[in-house]
């Protein structure tokens, strides 16, 4: 079997899908490896490095795509600008396509269809379950480390005012107010990092286990919202859609709380699903003009009604970021914690080496999008009849 390793055209995309250490492991399993000339430049592995590894060095994307089994990807397939044409179509039919492919996201949902049509067996990295056997090829988990780390960052770089309270002779100026919606990996260390920044930082997640992790960072106040744990958290202690009804108590919670908050980030998920709409436009206008949002969850619809997919803008005075490549920024040691998580989900997917993928298990099973002509992720297939 052939293993392809493109360079990702995403804009400001420098992560890669492996490394020249990857490359030999896969090279040892028995796999061909074709990498793309320059795939590696952003993390800076030049192509040479490949070669040394044991890949073929491929020029041409389009050949790439063709001669490959399984195509290895860091982000979903977009249209290559540059040789005219989408990375789905140049997909070899019945091929395997393995990549973050967040499929309930209504941006993506043509082309999942498109996999689907073509006959691809697609899988997504957001759909690793998180249990201790698949805490290796915990993708999602990795680059929830990077973003939540790098989106206060991204937040304080765009905030026209200090964060940290500063001393002068004129007098204190007081801290930054910043809101973390979403307490999973994003939201702790996005707390963690805006608590380094010297900002007052508040908390929301509907999963009990969640705030108390959230409260346990010494000087986060936790907001107070009460919501059965049975309607709130789902297998694997994920947070599950909340119904109509307490999601408008969510959002009166959090109104008066905006209104006074400079930076908010939001990392609200549900796996698989849509991500939960929790800043209105209403809210966005109640916000001081100079105040900043950054929408974590943006790969997955956004929780903020008026963030658009991989764009930076201005309304109502607010900063809205709907960056969808943050860990990009990222791409050293991002690239190197990707790699390594899906080396070891090609390993499980294949224990037997390159041939039979083994459908039973029930990472594959949680992973797999689409497969035969049929769109098997239930998420995605909500998220369509809905639309």
């Amino acid at each position: 079997m052939i293993i392809g390793i493109p360079k990702e055209i995403l804009d400001d995309e420098h992560r890669v899908a492996a490394l020249p250490e990857t490359v030999q492991q896969y090279v040892a399993m028995g796999f061909e490896v074709l990498v793309q000339a320059g795939a590696g430049d952003g993390v800076f592995h030049a192509s040479e490095e490949y070669a040394r590894a044991g890949a073929q060095i491929v020029a041409d994307p389009q050949q790439l795509f063709e001669q490959s089994d399984m195509v290895l990807k860091v982000k979903q397939p977009l249209l290559n600008k540059t040789v005219g044409c989408h990375e789905a179509d140049m997909l070899r039919s019945g091929s395997i396509l393995i990549t973050f492919l967040h499929p309930a996201a209504p941006s993506n949902h043509e082309m999942i269809r498109k996999l689907r049509d073509r006959r691809i067996t697609a899988f997504t990295m957001d759909g690793i379950p998180r249990t201790s056997r698949a805490q290796r090829m915990d993708a999602l988990t990795s680059m929830s480390t990077v973003t939540g780390y790098k989106s206060v960052l991204i937040a304080a770089t765009h905030f026209p005012k200090f964060v940290p309270m500063i001393g002068t002779a004129i007098g204190a100026i007081p801290p930054a107010s910043v809101l973390v919606i979403g307490a999973g990996v994003v939201g702790l260390q996005a707390i963690a990092t805006a608590k380094r920044l010297g900002a007052k930082v508040r908390a929301l997640d509907i999963r009990a286990e969640a705030c108390r992790e959230a409260g346990s960072l010494k000087g986060t106040t936790v907001l107070d919202f009460n919501v059965p744990q049975e309607i709130a958290v789902g297998a694997g202690g994920y947070a599950k859609a909340l119904p109509a009804e307490w999601l408008e108590r969510e959002h009166a919670v959090l109104g008066p709380v905006v209104q006074e908050t400079d930076i908010i980030i939001l990392s609200a998920l549900v796996p698989g699903e849509i991500a939960p709409v929790l800043i209105t436009e209403e809210m966005v206008g109640s916000m001081k003009p100079g105040s900043v949002i950054v929408d974590v969850s943006i790969d997955q619809g956004g929780n903020c009604a008026l963030t658009q997919p991989g764009r930076e803008m201005v309304a109502c005075g607010v900063y809205l970021c709907g960056t969808a490549n943050i860990p990009g920024s990222v791409a050293v040691h991002a690239s190197w914690l990707y790699a390594n998580n899906i080396l070891h989900y090609v390993q499980n997917l294949f224990p037997e080496g390159p041939g039979q993928i083994n459908f039973d298990d029930e990472i594959v099973q949680h992973s797999l999008v689409t497969r035969n002509g049929e769109l098997l992720h239930a998420g995605a297939r909500r998220a369509m009849d809905e639309a």
